[in-house]
């Protein structure tokens, strides 16, 4: 891998990069250890897109906000107390689960805090990335961010899975706290230079500004609308597959290699992502995207675990390259001053349809059953990324904004 992993020769970065590995193989571990303190609770597949929808609905209402205040705050100060919030909401879902004193809303209030912390912490993320990394290795620092996000898919779940076998999932949140505490450490290290003064502006003004900047850009909006309605069902995997794992596929074992194995994709996509950089991302992107159908068509047709597993290792892989492509071609063509604004409408227009897919998957897998509701899904989906590859700039943007005369 000569010169692949020169970012981390930059401290900055390399201390950013270190912090989000170990929360991130922590994030790894929530779906998992989560979902089967749930289902063990209730039973219930509703029970569990509500937990999960109280964590998502708060972060899409407050993404806007952090937005702004990403913005306008120094933001790695905003992303430590962020880290420290979710160490905190985290730790205490854990204690609950390990006393037996956890409940359905108990453990969707916490989710709700975390859901707010993570609205503020996102926006900073993206904006900061450009701070600590050389211009020319930024493509590179985002691919790198992904394989810590890779790793954390692979370990994460496998890890979870085993904690939740031999000692409870509450042990696996209490694991996955530890890890926001750690990242919050390494974060104070990171030297920053001084930003400018940012004038003072309305709060609306300045919602309005990202707002204007955003909606200018079709490549961005067409891509978010098409985000928003994959992430609508996404949701059927994330609240049907686990129903799937426990009645046909073996229990949590399966679905810890299921989700083991789309880390694994997310792996060998960010090995991709250091050797490429197209000259046409978000066509690229899209393409890339669309091999996420193959994991729904496999939960579907109820075959074994291993071939689910096949299937989601290639969505994996498919919805790394879409997604560092989305964030790196963002980076480069959306003003500094304006990142973390824009960067906010993006997550709060991809997942402002997440926390209704939470909701309606169980309800719809319970009316026309689980399988028929997937393949619902599936053909949805298929459907949304071929109107997608219809917008000319998706087709044609360049990695770089063209300059003047160009």
């Amino acid at each position: 891998m000569p010169g692949r992993l020169d970012a981390l020769r930059e401290r900055p970065f390399r201390l950013l990069f270190f912090g989000q590995a170990a929360s991130l193989l922590g994030d790894g571990m929530v779906p998992v250890a989560l979902a089967f303190a749930v289902l063990e609770l209730t039973g219930s597949a509703t029970d569990l897109g509500i937990v999960l929808a109280a964590r998502t609905i708060p972060f899409v209402a407050f993404l806007l906000a952090g937005g702004v205040w990403a913005d306008r705050l120094p933001r790695r100060a905003l992303m430590v107390v962020a880290d420290l919030v979710r160490f905190a909401a985290h730790g205490t879902m854990a204690l609950l689960l390990i006393s037996d004193a956890a409940e359905v809303w108990s453990l969707a209030a916490l989710a709700a805090v975390t859901g707010t912390a993570t609205a503020f912490f996102t926006p900073a993320l993206t904006g900061i990335v450009p701070d600590v990394v050389s211009a020319a290795r930024l493509q590179q620092a985002n691919a790198l961010r992904g394989l810590a996000m890779a790793v954390g898919q692979i370990a994460g779940p496998a890890l979870a899975g085993l904690l939740v076998v031999g000692v409870g999932a509450g042990w696996a949140l209490a694991v996955d706290a530890a890890t926001f505490a750690v990242s919050a450490a390494f974060l104070v290290r990171v030297p920053m230079s001084a930003r400018a003064p940012v004038e003072a502006h309305p709060f609306l003004a300045d919602l309005r500004e990202g707002w204007d900047d955003f909606r200018s850009r079709t490549w961005l909006w067409a891509s978010v609308a098409s985000a928003s309605l994959g992430n609508l069902l996404f949701a059927s995997y994330l609240v049907l597959g686990p129903l799937i794992a426990i009645r046909e596929l073996g229990g949590a074992g399966a679905w810890a290699l299921i989700a083991s194995a789309f880390g694994v994709g997310s792996l060998v996509g960010g090995f991709a992502m250091l050797r490429i950089d197209p000259p046409r991302p978000m066509l690229v992107a899209t393409l890339s995207v669309s091999f996420f159908t193959l994991p729904l068509a496999a939960l579907a047709l109820a075959v074994p675990a291993g071939v689910t597993a096949l299937a989601a290792l290639i969505a994996g892989a498919g919805l790394f390259l879409a997604n560092n492509l989305w964030e790196t071609t963002t980076q480069r063509h959306v003003p500094p001053e304006r990142l973390s604004r824009v960067t906010s409408y993006d997550w709060f227009g991809s997942l402002a349809m997440s926390p209704v897919g939470m909701l309606i998957w169980g309800p719809i897998g319970a009316a026309v059953g689980i399988h028929e509701a997937l393949w619902i899904a599936f053909a949805i989906q298929l459907a949304s990324i071929l109107v997608l590859l219809s917008v000319r700039e998706i087709r044609e943007l360049p990695s770089y904004p063209l300059r003047a005369g160009e």
